[in-house]
């Protein structure tokens, strides 16, 4: 099977935004202090429980605790960074028109990331994966509406986990999270695509799912059930819908929704943010981004 997999989070940048980006990125590489701070009160208690004789693992644990989360607590400050968005009226019913959009996408009984596919091509495996042509590995995923914790915002972004990525969709573009790095595509760069999926699904079906045919376990080549096998079983095929997610600067995932005619409304509300982006000479979109010290 072949990966789908984004480039190096790294190089995508949206140069509107580099500034905050550059900014974010530099907070995250500090040294967190929850984890300086835990380990020194843990010596330093240790220590002292060492002189007081018998009691060094006891004031160890104990101070380990308070020192990580005096830590958390000024962590929560020199690696936040805050952005505030004014939205102008077009903007906000844009934004709008997102965030109901995603809405449904959330509604789906399934929602899969998708991280690798490919043919199939030979009879024996044909066989065993139930007739299918492809195979895929995905596994479910989560949407919901939320921030990275190194933000702090008067907006809460619709958002998709991707693997190890995350895609948080702000006023302006999306912001996309690995790890402790995180990269930027502006909303004119994003390309999506989508389509329905048939699957066959050996698992549970989903409530919302369109079961459009069956197929059996191990089928012949003309479609019907191998009578070799005993356990041989009629398996549906689901219609899903499939939706990727692309830009120049290597943006590159794919999720699925166990119902169809749902990823059409989210495309075209980041169409028309792309749209308002690209089109006019006014700004609609105002961020003010600082760092709280």
């Amino acid at each position: 099977m072949r990966e789908i997999e984004s480039r190096d989070v790294v190089e995508m940048r949206d140069e509107t935004f580099a500034n905050v980006l550059d900014e974010i990125n530099a907070r995250q590489s500090q040294t967190r202090l929850s984890v300086a701070l835990a380990v020194l009160f843990g010596i330093a208690g240790f220590l002292v429980g060492t002189k007081l004789g018998g009691a060094a693992p006891v004031l160890g644990i104990g101070a380990f605790v308070p020192g990580m989360l005096i830590g958390k607590w000024f962590d929560s400050y020199r690696r936040v960074s805050v952005l505030y968005y004014d939205l102008e009226k077009d903007a906000e019913a844009a934004y709008g028109r997102l965030v109901g959009a995603f809405e449904t996408l959330t509604g789906c009984a399934g929602r899969w990331h998708v991280a690798a596919g490919g043919k199939i091509e030979d009879l024996t495996a044909w066989k065993r994966n139930a007739g299918a042509s492809m195979l895929v590995d995905k596994k479910p995923t989560t949407l919901t509406s939320s921030l990275p914790k190194v933000v702090r915002s008067n907006v809460t972004p619709p958002s998709i986990h991707v693997g190890r990525q995350v895609l948080f969709f702000m006023p302006d573009l999306v912001l996309v999270k690995d790890g402790n790095r995180y990269g930027a595509v502006g909303y004119a760069d994003l390309q999506t695509q989508f389509a329905p999926s048939n699957f066959i699904e050996t698992g549970k079906v989903p409530s919302d799912a369109e079961i459009v045919s069956y197929t059996w376990a191990h089928p012949n080549k003309n479609g019907g059930p191998d009578k070799r096998f005993k356990d041989n079983r009629q398996i549906p095929v689901c219609r899903y819908e499939a939706l990727r997610f692309s830009s120049p600067s290597g943006l590159n995932e794919l999720v699925e929704f166990s119902k169809t005619n749902v990823s059409q409304p989210f495309c075209q509300a980041l169409s028309a943010l792309a749209q308002l982006h690209r089109s006019s000479d006014r700004q609609f979109i105002t961020l003010n981004a600082h760092t709280r010290e």
